[in-house]
């Protein structure tokens, strides 16, 4: 069924259109010139974000920080194994997704440390990426409220993964 997903919501777009009387090919041009000039305005966000994790990564602030913070995840049941990987989250998707493989490998699928890092993985994004495109095209330019949300909802996910994953 899932293969025939996309081909039915083309062929539903299509007849849709011709029931509207609606030249679809010509609002599927437009809307193509208009992805070219999206990509253009929100390309110097991107970069500027994967600099900024590359110089955040490389400078040891990273390694630092996870080394600083790894009591306080002991204390909160997160083990310390996935403190680089959940510092890593909210900044690099690939990143992060390389990590998550590391720790597959080194523990095994099956083990408490995998299955948070499963958990983790699974039900938090990469922040500032998300923001950096999300608010790149809107009028809201103050992040002061949103991205510390969206980074207490990732470290508290991590938080109710440990806990479910000991439970279960």
């Amino acid at each position: 069924m899932a293969l025939y997903i996309v081909p039915i919501f083309i062929i539903f777009v299509f007849v849709y259109a011709c029931l509207k009387n609606t030249d679809a090919y010509s609002a599927f041009v437009k809307g193509s010139k208009d992805a070219i000039a999206l990509i253009f305005d929100i390309l110097p966000y991107i970069v500027a974000i994967l600099v900024a994790v590359k110089l955040f990564e490389a400078s040891g602030l990273l390694q630092t920080m996870c080394n600083l913070l790894a009591p306080v995840f002991q204390c909160l049941g997160v083990p310390s194994e996935l403190a680089h990987f959940i510092f890593l989250k909210p900044f690099s998707g690939a990143g992060s997704i390389a990590l998550y493989n590391d720790i597959i490998a080194a523990y095994g699928p099956d083990s408490y440390i995998s299955r948070v890092a499963s958990i983790i993985a699974g039900s938090s994004d990469t922040v500032f990426y998300i923001a950096t495109i999300y608010f790149s095209k809107t009028n809201i330019k103050k992040l002061g409220v949103a991205i510390p949300i969206a980074l207490f909802c990732t470290f508290l996910s991590a938080v109710i993964a440990s806990w479910v994953c000991r439970i279960f």
